[in-house]
C-alpha cells in the first residue's frame, strides 16, 4: 500500500504541472487577500512582536483549501495533490540544506571557531569598517562556491560574534548600527555574489538546469554583479559608526575537533557541489551526507577525553543539541511562504502576471520588473513562472533576468533566503525594516547593475 502511494506521488509530481486561470474566482480574490494580510504581518513583526511564520503557515492552510475547492468546481482534484506535492518537494530540499547549514555553523560556533575568528580580526587591529568591507568581499567571494544563503548565515555569524554577541549589540546603539549595516551588506553581497554562479542561488541553479545559460556563461554577470554589491557598500560605510571592536576579557582558544568541524562544513559544500554537478543529484543530498559525517564526529566528540576536557564547564557535546538550536521560526517562514505562492500560482495568478509582463511590456522591462517582483514575492516561484512561459529571449536578456531575480531580493530583507534567514540568526538586529532603511542604496546599486549589464550585451528598453 505505501509502496504504491509513493508510486502515484512520483507519477503525479513526473507530468507537467500547467495551473488554470481561476484569477476570476471571487474565491481566488480572498486567497490574495489573505497572503497580503499575512505579509503584511510579517512586515510589521518588529512593531506587533509576532513571529514571522505564524501568520503566514496559517495563510498557507486557507490558501490551499481555497485552492482545493476552486479546482473541485472544475473537476480536476486530481491536479491539487499534483501542485501540493511538487511544492512540498521544494520546501523539503530547502528545509533540509538549510538545516545542515545551520547546524555546522552552530557546532562551529560551539567550538570556539567565531570567538576565535573575533578574537583575530581584534588583534590584527581591524576597525569596525575593516570589518564591515573584509566580511562583504568574503561574502561575494565565496557565495558562487558555497551558495548565498550559506555564506550570508557564515559571515553574520562572525559580525556577530565580532560585536560582542547578540545580548551586547542590542544594549548598545553604536554596536547595533555597526551590526545593522554589516547584515545588510552581507545579504547584498552574497546576492551578488551568488548571481554569477549557477550554484551561487536557486535561481541560478534553475536557469542552468533549463538549459537557458551555460555553465560558463554566468560569469558574464560579474561586471554588473560587482556593481550591484559595491555602490550600496560604500554609501553605507559613509555610515559606519568609527572605533575598533572591544577585546573580551576572558581567553579565546578553540575547543577540540574545531578545525576539523571547519574542514568538514568545507567538504560538505564540496559535496553539496560535486552531487548536482557529476551525478545530477539535488545538492541537498550532499548537503545531508556532510551532515552525516558531522553526526559521526560528533559521536568521537562526546567520547573523547581531549574534548572532555573542553566540555566540562557546559556538558559532553551532542550534535542534536545543535540541530535543536537551528532557527526554527525562519525554517518554518519558509514553509508558509513556498506553500503560500505555490497556492497562488495554482490559481493562476503567477502565470498571468509573467504573461501580463512579457507579452505587454517587453522583455526588457519585464525582466527589470521580474527582479522587483521577486523582492516582494519569492525569487524561486517568479523565476519558476518565467520558466514556464518560456519566453523568446536572447542570452543577453536570460541572464539579466537572472541577474534581476538574483539580486532583485537584495531590495527587502523578505526578498531572498539569505536576508530571510539573517532575520532569523540575528533576531532583533537585522529587521524588515532595519533593512528597509537602507533601500534606497540597495536600489542604487539594483538600476546601476542593470545599465551596465545593457551596456555589455548592447540591450535597450
Amino acid at each position: 500500500m505505501l509502496l504504491a502511494t509513493m508510486s502515484s506521488a512520483f507519477a503525479s509530481s513526473s507530468a507537467p504541472l500547467i495551473p488554470q486561470d481561476l484569477t476570476a474566482l471571487p474565491l481566488s480574490w480572498v486567497a490574495v487577500g489573505i497572503f497580503v494580510i499575512a505579509y503584511t504581518l510579517v512586515i510589521l513583526e518588529d512593531v506587533i512582536h509576532l513571529r514571522k511564520s505564524k501568520p503566514v503557515i496559517v495563510a498557507a492552510g486557507i490558501i490551499w483549501v481555497i485552492v482545493a475547492i476552486a479546482y473541485a468546481g472544475i473537476g480536476q482534484t486530481e491536479q491539487v495533490d499534483a501542485f501540493l506535492g511538487h511544492n512540498m518537494l521544494e520546501y523539503a530540499y530547502l528545509l533540509l540544506f538549510l538545516l545542515v547549514a545551520m547546524t555546522y555553523i552552530n557546532t562551529m560556533e560551539e567550538r570556539g571557531v567565531f570567538d576565535a575568528l573575533r578574537g583575530w580580526l581584534i588583534s590584527k587591529g581591524f576597525t569596525l569598517r575593516g570589518i564591515f568591507w573584509i566580511t562583504g568581499v568574503l561574502a561575494f567571494v565565496i557565495s558562487p562556491l558555497a551558495d548565498n544563503l550559506t555564506t550570508a548565515l557564515l559571515m553574520a555569524a562572525v559580525v556577530i560574534s565580532v560585536a560582542g554577541g547578540r545580548a551586547a549589540i542590542l544594549a548598545d546603539e553604536t554596536t547595533k548600527k555597526f551590526a545593522v549595516l554589516a547584515c545588510v551588506n552581507i545579504v547584498v553581497a552574497a546576492n551578488a555574489g551568488g548571481a554569477f554562479s549557477p550554484f551561487g542561488d536557486i535561481t541560478t541553479l534553475m536557469v542552468w538546469q533549463a538549459g537557458k545559460v551555460s555553465f560558463g556563461g554566468f560569469i558574464g554577470l560579474l561586471p554588473s554583479a560587482l556593481v550591484n554589491w559595491l555602490i550600496p557598500a560604500i554609501i553605507m560605510s559613509f555610515f559606519l559608526p568609527n572605533g575598533k571592536p572591544e577585546p573580551k576579557k576572558e581567553e579565546t582558544r578553540l575547543k577540540y575537533g574545531a578545525f576539523v568541524v571547519v574542514g568538514l562544513f568545507i567538504f560538505t559544500i564540496f559535496l553539496a557541489v560535486s552531487y548536482h554537478n557529476f551525478f545530477h543529484l539535488p545538492p541537498m543530498l550532499g548537503m545531508m551526507t556532510g551532515l552525516g559525517l558531522l553526526q559521526l564526529y560528533g559521536h568521537h566528540l562526546k567520547n573523547s577525553e581531549k574534548s572532555a576536557v573542553d566540555d566540562n564547564r557546559v556538558g559532553r557535546f551532542d550534535i542534536y543539541n545543535q540541530l535543536q538550536r537551528s532557527e526554527w521560526d525562519t525554517l518554518m517562514f519558509f514553509y508558509g511562504v513556498i506553500l503560500c505562492v505555490g497556492g497562488l500560482g495554482a490559481l493562476g495568478y503567477l502565470a498571468q502576471v509573467s504573461g501580463l509582463l512579457y507579452g505587454v511590456l517587453g522583455a526588457s522591462t519585464a525582466n527589470v520588473l521580474v527582479g522587483v517582483l521577486s523582492a516582494i514575492v519569492d525569487n524561486i516561484p517568479v523565476m519558476f513562472a518565467v520558466l514556464s512561459m518560456n519566453p523568446d529571449l536572447s542570452h543577453g536578456q536570460w541572464l539579466l533576468v537572472t541577474l534581476t531575480a538574483g539580486v532583485g531580493g537584495s531590495l527587502l530583507s523578505v526578498g531572498s533566503a539569505a536576508g530571510v534567514a539573517l532575520m532569523g540568526q540575528a533576531r532583533g538586529i537585522y529587521t524588515f525594516m532595519s533593512h528597509l532603511k537602507w533601500a534606497w542604496a540597495v536600489a542604487l546599486g539594483y538600476v546601476a547593475s542593470i545599465y551596465v549589464h545593457m551596456y555589455i550585451y548592447d540591450l535597450t528598453f
